[in-house]
């Protein structure tokens, strides 16, 4: 089953950005991802849970919710 995992993750420079995705790639299952430095979000597509890509931004000491439940307090500047 596919499933759309979006999530809001604080994307303050390219080494974050990096670990995040050689992180995401180790997933198992995954079709496609994407990260949005603008948004600070990061999308992953396939059998997968929201759950399963949070524990793995937590693998690389980020902090990710869930997209909807995000807020724009939560990185303040």
């Amino acid at each position: 089953m596919t499933n759309v995992v979006e999530m809001k993750v604080n994307l303050h420079c390219d080494e974050c950005i990096r670990k995040i995705l050689k992180a995401i790639k180790k997933i198992e299952d995954i079709e496609t991802y994407d990260v949005d430095t603008q948004l600070n979000k990061v999308t992953v597509t396939g059998n997968v849970t929201d759950e399963q890509v949070i524990k793995v931004l937590q693998k690389v000491r980020k902090t990710a919710v869930k997209w909807d439940q995000a807020n724009q307090t939560l990185f303040p500047n």
